[in-house]
């Protein structure tokens, strides 16, 4: 009966042999070439046979890097499979003739199909009446992972990994096929890059870190007979087990083929055996949940960011696929030293289990970096310890979000933000100048002013059935005002008049060309066409936004009109070395600036901003005090800004600009709006702006704002002497 099998299989053989597959098709045997980003996302298995025959195939799915600004070190990895595919130049002799003796000691000899191999193993297997041996040759092998790694359907799947023998002489014809176009060499470097060695180590080089925290390089020989033993059966032979004796074992084994195959002499073999086995063992981590304290939000703004890059794909699903597919190496904006400063600060003032956050994002003018994102939170997704919900409503079933969350507090994700008060008066203030009212206009403002504008359900204030009527914070404030005194003491009465001259819609439109976004429903309906002409308390800051955005707004300002969309990151480059580019041909990582103001409009809305820090402008009267006098003296160099609370002190903001880097902070409760933080936290943002700015900025060089020509200023321009 054997014999009857035998001659049958051998015919089989011959087929194979036969130039009858040379018309198979090939594409399931290499990883896609995905076009401008090169990575190994899971789109088919389509292949490229040049006219020549020579087969180029993509590396397989590798992990992202993500580093932090200036060398300051690995921010967070993401992958799918844990891997860095590494040429087989970069792997120690050890470990390519370790897998070779653990796996196919035939593998140089035979062309992809061991015919002895596959001989041997079906009499065994009739023998004992089942799968006993496989006979599978290293190039067989990597096939199969490869059509496994690019199905895309579950029966793909299920057709790879099935133990029939449709599926074994499937996988024989195309390793027969694949080693005529590739080298032996480089089908056991894709191999050695494929392989899976157990603890997520896809790979060589992610097996080498995990288990012995080097590169595949320095692994010795032991190391290498080690890693070699677990491809057969990585959970069997884990040599992290609470009994390592199958590990000791199988690497013993593997040992011995090679001093049989004359790999190592016999002394070596047995020095080998003799070593016993030291792991030092890595746990790679994977996404943001894994990133040094207080960097969690900023991965997951950078995470997000990605997602809405169309050179990554063509939805967010499959953006974020390439992110842990793609093996890019990115370098981040963040600057751990600012970083580091940004936290302390925030936590210095409010600790992590109040329900209040404060938080602040820093980015740099003129290019969009942004440079440090802190809050007083936990990047995590546990809230079993988290305090008491906020909102009495919400108690009984909710835990609050703190100090543990993954929510986007500061920014770039789905989270409506926060009502930022008497910051907006900045975009009413560019609006006038920009439609030719000077600094120096002058309004008479009282301590309560009807407005024409309508109450709607935004409006902090009313008076009669359908009227607004703003009023100042302080009856100091009553009298002539003009932008320098007006911004600078936040006189709400002059800004609802300096409104209804330009326009509310025009104020809006200037917000929106500074980056600010509409996400509530009440929100969006206010800034629309039909209604942003009537959105009367838009001055006051009653639209939700982010200190991501307003930090980018204030930064266009001290940019001298020139916007650039906050972005997270200065380079990206695919696993080849290559610059990662748009649809036109852009690098991604390429600064977004557009000029949206005239330089001289945003140097008059600075120099009236600097009479809210205490700096005084340099063309105009401040009038004698202002709202953040005391920014000016910690920061110690040229600042402006802009303070802004809301109505019953629910929130509190202040934006600082200097020409080098702009910040922007708040304090309210996430959980619930109508939490007031009171007037004993509002000076909590300014006061952590202004040290973060100064300890930022030590030993950087000092720059001045340059004043804004007399047009804009509203007579002959005298700059002041500048004040440092």
């Amino acid at each position: 009966m054997i014999t009857r099998t035998l001659r049958v299989f051998g015919g089989l053989l011959r087929l194979l042999r036969t130039g009858l597959v040379a018309g198979l098709a090939v594409a399931a045997l290499v990883y896609p070439i995905v076009a401008l980003t090169g990575i190994g996302a899971k789109k088919g298995a389509d292949a490229l046979i040049t006219p020549a025959g020579a087969l180029r195939a993509s590396t397989p799915a590798q992990t992202t890097r993500v580093y932090a600004a200036d060398n300051g070190g690995l921010l967070a990895q993401f992958y799918e499979e844990y891997r860095t595919y590494v040429p087989l130049a970069e792997m120690s002799d050890s470990i390519q003739k370790a897998i070779v003796a653990a796996e196919d000691a035939r593998f140089w000899e035979h062309h992809g199909v061991d015919f002895k191999g596959v001989a041997r193993a079906f009499v065994a297997n009739q023998k004992a009446g089942s799968v006993s041996q496989g006979a599978s040759t290293l190039t067989m092998q990597y096939v199969r992972n490869v059509l496994r790694d690019t199905a895309v359907t579950p029966e793909e799947v299920n057709r790879a990994t099935e133990q029939t023998g449709a599926r074994k002489l499937r996988e024989m014809r195309l390793a027969i096929e694949l080693e005529k176009h590739l080298s032996k060499q480089e089908i056991l470097e894709r191999y050695l890059n494929v392989a899976y060695f157990g603890h997520r180590a896809y790979g060589v080089r992610a097996a080498a870190e995990v288990y012995f925290s080097k590169l595949p390089a320095d692994l010795t020989v032991p190391e290498a007979a080690l890693l070699a033993g677990l491809v057969q059966a990585p959970s069997a032979y884990d040599p992290a087990s609470a009994e390592p004796r199958a590990a000791t074992a199988r690497r013993d084994y593997v040992i011995g083929r090679m001093a049989a195959l004359g790999y190592l002499t016999p002394a070596l073999a047995d020095e080998a055996r003799a070593t016993p086995i030291a792991l030092r063992l890595t746990e790679p981590p994977n996404d943001c949940l894994a990133t040094r304290p207080g960097w969690g939000f900023f991965c997951a703004w950078f995470r997000t960011w990605w997602s809405q890059q169309a050179a990554f794909g063509d939805s967010p699903g499959e953006r974020l696929d390439a992110l842990r597919r793609g093996g890019y190496t990115v370098v981040t904006s963040l600057d751990p030293r600012v970083q580091q400063i940004a936290q302390q600060q925030v936590l210095k003032r409010e600790r992590t289990r109040s329900p209040y956050a404060l938080g602040q994002v820093l980015i740099e003018p003129a290019t969009g970096l942004v440079r440090a994102m802190a809050v007083n939170r936990v990047y995590s997704l546990d809230r079993a310890s988290n305090g008491p919900h906020s909102d009495p409503r919400q108690r009984k079933r909710l835990h609050g979000n703190y100090p543990n969350t993954v929510n986007p507090l500061l920014g770039g994700g789905d989270m409506a933000g926060y009502q930022a008060g008497s910051t907006f008066k900045m975009f009413t203030m560019l609006a006038a100048l920009e439609q030719g009212l000077p600094l120096s206009t002058t309004i008479y403002s009282p301590k309560t002013f009807q407005s024409k504008y309508k109450t709607g359900r935004d409006s902090p204030a009313r008076c009669g059935a359908d009227s607004w009527c703003p009023s100042n914070a302080s009856d100091s404030m009553t009298g002539r005002q003009t932008m320098y005194s007006g911004f600078g003491k936040s006189v709400n009465t002059f800004f609802v008049q300096l409104e209804q001259r330009v326009g509310a819609e025009s104020a809006v439109r200037m917000a929106e060309r500074l980056g600010l976004r509409w996400r509530t429903g009440i929100d969006k309906l206010q800034a629309s066409e039909a209604k942003a002409r009537t959105w009367g308390a838009f001055t006051l800051g009653v639209a939700d936004t982010t200190p991501l955005e307003m930090a980018g707004a204030f930064a266009t300002v001290v940019a001298d009109g020139r916007h650039c969309e906050p972005i997270p990151v200065t380079s990206i480059t695919d696993p080849s070395g290559a610059e990662v580019l748009d649809a036109k041909g852009v690098p991604v990582a390429r600064p977004r600036c557009a000029q949206v103001l005239s330089p001289d409009v945003a140097r008059g809305a600075v120099d009236a901003a600097r009479c809210v820090t205490g700096y005084k402008a340099a063309t105009g009267n401040c009038g004698g005090w202002s709202t953040a006098s005391r920014v000016y003296p910690t920061v110690r160099r040229p600042v402006a800004g802009k303070s802004g609370t809301t109505d019953d002190n629910r929130a509190a903001w202040f934006v600082g600009m200097t020409p080098t880097l702009t910040a922007a902070a708040f304090i309210a409760d996430p959980d619930n709006p109508l939490h007031r933080v009171g007037s004993g936290n509002a000076s909590k943002p300014r006061e952590t702006v202004a040290d973060t700015l100064r300890e930022a900025l030590a030993g950087t060089q000092v720059r001045d704002f340059v004043p804004p020509s007399a047009a804009v200023a509203g007579k002959p321009a005298r700059p002041r002497p500048a004040r440092h």
